[in-house]
């Protein structure tokens, strides 16, 4: 513990990755902890957004009052259960909203390959504390890509399990309508599969049980798997340009899987704009009826920024009707997306169309600067209602990573795995997309393409200890 505190101090300068400091509390759980524990005494960090830990203030990334618990989350019990100490909270987006953990509240959190870039989001500095190599896991949670984007971005696996896999409880029974799903990023498939293990016992309280995997999730990331039958889409959904080096990406991703015996061929999907018009529909209105519940501490110092101010009016303007055929349609995508791809024991795909951008890089700027200003000043809301300034702003939002969403949308479990860095050093990370309720054939699959590319002995250069 005193060595990774020791390592977060000297980092946290360079990444800004830490919202809370728990060092006081983790110092005194290292003394007691179970020498029994599978995890005994393994220093970790916790998200700093939809989880409570007992007495501390967790901020959701915003500058309004914090919430402070008087209980831990059920994920939290169970990691502490596990032996794991909780040293830091990590930064985030605000309230999860950007894939970019940049916040007017704890500032940019940076990444440890390059500290002049990105870390992704919304589970930025929980990904930056792991690559940084001040704990070898932190929790993350992923509404649209932000557990995939941050471990695409900085070298790391990062499993979004399947909807019902890991409890939210008592914090909330779910999040977005079943859209959110919690877990790790990790160095490893090995630790990320036995940390799923511990985590996803089923919960009485969740309304959503995924089906319980035949052995346990860390035999399976021992197993190499034979001739699995893996699709390939490269497509992006949203038409908006991707890089050479995504692509790159993805096919360093299919010649390891082939070369591993796997058969290998492209597919399609039916996923349109109209799908993700319907995805951001969603998330403003349950991003605007949270605010509402938070109503009293949202009356506390402090104000949200103007991306959170415009996505709750949006989702204030939207009608029950409007909000109902929006998921009815998304329905019916996912049950052409699950029917497609069942044929298929994984589907590989991009996870962020672009290299990690540079800091700054998802910023609004000109038009569309002007175009947010003046929808958050002048509070011109019915604007919301026309189709092309929605598109615009999906464009805006989702340039930098097309697919994810998709994901969540369906509740399939995916993976992000570290297959490829980049000319100028950086990390890009693809993801491997299974069938519901079977994280046993991805991690199988992620721990032979890692064993082929050995990127677990990769290190971040940022003050590499000796």
């Amino acid at each position: 513990m005193e060595a990774a505190i020791a390592r977060a101090e000297a980092v946290n300068p360079y990444i800004n990755a830490i919202a809370e400091h728990l060092y006081d509390s983790a110092r005194a759980a290292a003394k007691k902890v179970h020498r029994a524990a599978p995890f005994a005494g393994v220093p970790m960090a916790i998200k700093d957004l939809g989880i409570s830990i007992n007495g501390v203030p967790i901020h959701w990334g915003s500058r309004v009052r914090p919430n402070i618990s008087t209980e831990d989350s059920t994920l939290v019990e169970r990691f502490r259960a596990a032996g794991f100490v909780p040293l830091a909270t990590s930064t985030t987006s605000e309230f999860g909203l950007r894939l970019v953990t940049e916040t007017e509240r704890f500032g940019v959190t940076r990444n440890p390959w390059n500290t002049g870039h990105v870390t992704g989001g919304s589970s930025g500095g929980s990904a930056a504390l792991v690559a940084a190599g001040v704990v070898p896991v932190a929790h993350a949670s992923d509404g649209g890509g932000s557990i995939r984007v941050p471990a695409a971005c900085c070298g790391l696996v990062g499993m979004k399990p399947s909807r019902g896999r890991v409890p939210f409880t008592p914090d909330f029974l779910e999040g977005w309508f079943g859209l959110l799903a919690q877990h790790v990023v990790t160095r490893s498939v090995r630790d990320s599969a036995a940390i799923l293990d511990l985590a996803s016992a089923p919960d009485p309280y969740s309304p959503y049980q995924a089906s319980q995997p035949a052995g346990t999730f860390s035999e399976a990331a021992h197993r190499r798997p034979k001739g699995l039958r893996i699709g390939i889409y490269g497509t992006s959904p949203l038409g908006l340009a991707v890089s050479d080096e995504t692509q790159t990406a993805l096919e360093r991703a299919a010649d390891l899987a082939r070369e591993a015996g796997h058969r290998v061929e492209e597919i399609d999907l039916p996923v349109t704009r109209d799908f993700f018009a319907d995805f951001a529909r969603i998330v403003a209105v349950s991003f605007a009826g949270q605010m509402r519940m938070e109503g009293v501490r949202l009356r506390g110092a402090g104000t949200l920024g103007r991306i959170a101010r415009v996505l709750r009016r949006y989702g204030e303007l939207t009608g029950g009707g409007e909000f109902s055929a929006s998921v009815l349609r998304m329905q019916e995508v996912t049950h052409g997306i699950l029917t497609q791809t069942a044929a298929f024991d994984a589907v590989l795909m991009p996870v962020i169309a672009h290299p990690p951008l540079p800091c700054g890089g998802l910023d609004p700027r000109g038009l569309d600067l002007l175009s947010e200003q003046l929808l958050d000043a002048l509070h011109l809301t019915p604007a919301l209602r026309l189709s092309p300034l929605i598109d615009k702003l999906i464009d805006q939002s989702l340039w930098f990573t097309h697919w994810p969403a998709i994901q969540n949308v369906t509740g399939q479990p995916a993976i992000a795995l570290p297959v490829h860095v980049t000319g100028e050093g950086l990390p890009l990370g693809i993801q491997a997309v299974g069938r519901m309720g079977d994280e046993e054939t991805l991690f199988s699959l992620a721990a032979q393409l890692e064993a082929q590319v050995g990127w677990r002995d990769r290190r971040a250069p940022l003050l590499e200890p000796q």
